[in-house]
């Protein structure tokens, strides 16, 4: 294992980063860049940091992202989200060739975009080889946040947070600065991502936040956000489309009714959605800008509309 004053000199020799993006949002049918319309911004938690409420997702079932033989596509849709005020860029290192397609187009864009990434390794070591790997794959010299991903099992707990655990490797990235905030992602077990927030002081947490969740027994939103509020901690949803499986017949009718149920959770400050084209990112973006909280009614109606697809929505809950 390399040292300590090795590894910082490898990262501070990637590429360098120092430019600007559109510093407003633009409405999707504006193709100038010409700011037209702005999606709400909240502030993510004891992060400090304003963030759209909107950010585009690395990985998905049809997503260009994530895949080797769809740069073209994926990199048309990222250039686009940069036009249209995304500033949330979310990746992981196990998120196929995302890393690379963002790495080609985000470094000049870099001094105002917030960018995640993610390792799934439980140790040390291995947390730092990822990250020294996603550094180089995104073309950059630090990330924004570094989260621990799909943290699942109680035993995974007890292995993070051991004397050579990952966390050792999330405390030593932030105090190096190659890593400005941390957090911690999990669909499975909400149990688990609790532990884990009394263990420690992460920044965010990133977790399924959708209108089908609180048919589960077992929900996100009543488990997980009440103790995010408490701690302050940044909450950005995932699986809020469930992969499009919620706009199935008896199901919702469009991204606005699934956006603005998760996005008027109390606690939510922004959510993650991948996008299969530019037209969908568009779309989605649209969903943003026009985004009005729901009323109490207006939540309990879409609750009720999808108490018969729960149990197919939810097919994340069984993934590990």
């Amino acid at each position: 294992m390399k040292g300590r004053k090795t590894r910082r000199n490898f990262l501070l020799t990637s590429a360098a980063v120092a430019s600007s993006i559109v510093t407003a949002d633009a409405l999707i049918n504006n193709t100038s860049g010409t700011p037209s319309a702005t999606m709400p911004e909240r502030v993510l938690g004891r992060t400090g940091v304003k963030v759209p409420i909107l950010g585009l997702g690395g990985a998905g079932t049809n997503t260009p992202l994530d895949k080797p033989d769809k740069e073209r596509e994926a990199v048309a849709i990222i250039e686009r989200a940069v036009e249209l005020g995304i500033r949330y860029f979310d990746t992981a290192r196990s998120y196929g060739t995302s890393e690379i397609h963002l790495g080609k187009v985000l470094p000049t864009h870099r001094a105002k975009i917030f960018l995640a990434s993610k390792t799934d390794k439980r140790d040390r070591d291995g947390a730092w080889r990822e990250l020294e790997s996603s550094l180089k794959r995104l073309n950059t010299d630090y990330l924004d946040l570094w989260q621990l991903h799909h943290v699942s099992f109680l035993q995974e707990i007890d292995t993070i947070f051991s004397a050579s655990g990952a966390i050792k490797a999330l405390e030593e990235a932030m105090q190096q600065k190659i890593v400005r905030f941390v957090g911690i992602t999990g669909h499975h077990d909400t149990q688990v991502i609790a532990e884990a927030l009394r263990r420690f002081e992460f920044h965010t947490t990133l977790i399924p936040i959708n209108a089908v969740e609180n048919h589960h027994a077992d929900s996100f939103i009543p488990a997980i956000l009440p103790l995010a509020k408490q701690q302050n901690l940044g909450v950005i949803a995932m699986k809020v489309p469930a992969y499009g499986k919620l706009f199935q017949t008896g199901g919702l009718e469009n991204i606005q009714q699934a956006l603005g149920y998760t996005l008027s959770q109390s606690g939510v400050h922004c959510c993650i959605i991948a996008a299969d084209s530019v037209q969908q990112l568009e779309e989605n973006v649209q969903a943003a800008v026009s985004y009005q909280p729901l009323t109490n009614q207006q939540l309990a109606t879409i609750e009720q509309r999808t108490q018969g697809i729960w149990q197919d929505t939810t097919f994340y809950r069984s993934w590990n």
